[in-house]
């Protein structure tokens, strides 16, 4: 899912949980609407971020019809046809959305659902719809702004070029809405840190943000891979944010961002010895048309073990380990097919990842017409086989998983997999 939908979307969701009492700042003159709202709001997100406003940013309100209109049009522009109809494939064949989602169209609900305002790094605007409560405003007034400073030391629109690098795109997202989430309260707060300031802690604030979805009637239905996917940014990273400025205080994030979730998940992976993740190349698929290709990264396989063995333990230690990935829809002539690469620090995290893996599949699919083959285990499925193999490519750990309808046949060999 794109920029627009993760910054507009779950924002709704975290101006809920963050109604927290702000404290007084000096004046900025800004112009227009909510001028006073974000007067007092940009110095002490100057003095919590230790940057400056180059410009100060334009505010303008818009009716909802307006913003939904404006929103539903980035939307379109940002994921084409192909995009989401690729997502949607590969997300149904791994069993994490219904088959039945109209993907394009839940997303639209979704991200217009209780909107109050977002900021536009096309325009350079910050947009406020104009009913808005008051409290909400403010808090998504403060929160946008965030974004507006970060879009004056890099720019926000390059995120939507990583393109087909869902997880790196994940990862950049984190960094973007975790710091403004973090540094929203913090300049709320007058700067104190979280850990003392709020009764319960950082802790408390997850909490309010998950109980808060239940306020929101679409994302309340969403599957579990759109719910965490969005909210992802806005709690793990704010926590890689918090371990940000105790370990570089004074430093921006921007010129150096987590190419990968596990560098948000497992700080040692991006503060300590960096860990950049291997890059899996597929070949052109034995049978059919290559269709789309995209990743998951660590956290979505997390959420793709969870959603089938619904342990959280498992789903953890199953995903740890993760050094890559990439699938590829397949249109096969008997239908849609899903390869899944994944490439593994080690060969004995990739034997815990498929010790899980198998015990997904055998609880979605029932355990039916199993079989052992060489190198993993096969399972007939109605008309499909769904597969996995474990061994070594190119000296490196690698699991293959493979959805696809029954007699299409081998559809990527191992040996052919590039990886660096």
């Amino acid at each position: 899912m794109d920029g627009v939908v993760r910054r507009t979307a779950a924002t709704a969701v975290v101006s809920t949980a963050l109604l927290v009492a702000a404290c007084g700042g000096q004046d900025r003159r800004v112009e227009g609407p909510y001028a006073k709202v974000a007067g007092d709001a940009i110095p002490r997100i100057e003095d919590v971020t230790g940057l400056k406003f180059k410009s100060d940013p334009k505010i303008e309100a818009r009716s909802r019809d307006d913003v939904r209109a404006f929103l539903e049009k980035r939307f379109r522009e940002d994921l084409p046809d192909e995009e989401i109809a690729g997502t949607r494939a590969a997300y149904r064949l791994l069993g994490l959305i219904p088959d039945t989602l109209d993907l394009r169209a839940f997303m639209l609900d979704l991200l217009t659902e209780q909107v109050v305002g977002y900021y536009d790094p096309e325009t350079k605007v910050l947009y406020v719809v104009e009913e808005a409560p008051p409290e909400q405003a403010s808090i998504i007034i403060a929160h946008e702004l965030v974004h507006a400073l970060q879009d004056q030391y890099m720019s926000l629109d390059s995120l939507q070029l990583l393109r087909g690098d869902n997880d790196r795109q994940i990862a950049a997202h984190a960094v973007i809405e975790g710091q403004a989430t973090i540094v929203q309260i913090q300049s709320m707060l007058g700067g104190a840190d979280l850990a003392t300031a709020l009764p319960g802690g950082w802790d408390r604030v997850r909490d309010m943000i998950r109980e808060s979805s239940s306020q929101m009637p679409v994302f309340a239905t969403a599957p579990r891979i759109i719910q965490e996917t969005l909210i992802f940014p806005y709690l793990s990273g704010a926590e890689f944010m918090r371990t940000f400025q105790q370990l570089r205080p004074g430093e921006a994030p921007y010129g150096d961002l987590p190419r990968s979730t596990e560098q948000i998940l497992h700080a040692r992976a991006y503060f300590n010895e960096r860990d950049a993740a291997t890059r899996v190349t597929l070949p052109a698929p034995r049978i059919g048309r290559d269709r789309y290709q995209n990743n998951l990264g660590e956290f979505e396989t997390r959420i793709f073990l969870y959603e089938h063995v619904r342990e959280q333990s498992a789903a953890v230690r199953g995903a740890a380990g993760w050094d890559g990935d990439r699938y590829m829809v397949v249109e096969t002539p008997r239908g849609e097919a899903l390869v899944w690469v994944t490439v593994w620090d080690t060969p004995v995290e990739a034997a815990e990842f498929t010790e899980v893996l198998d015990r997904a599949i055998g609880r979605r699919f029932d355990g039916e017409h199993m079989r052992e083959v060489a190198g993993g285990k096969r399972y007939a499925v109605n008309d499909r086989e769904v597969s996995w193999w474990g061994g070594d490519v190119s000296g490196r750990a690698v699991v293959i998983y493979t959805d696809a309808p029954t007699g299409t046949g081998e559809l990527v060999v191992p040996g052919r997999v590039q990886l660096r």
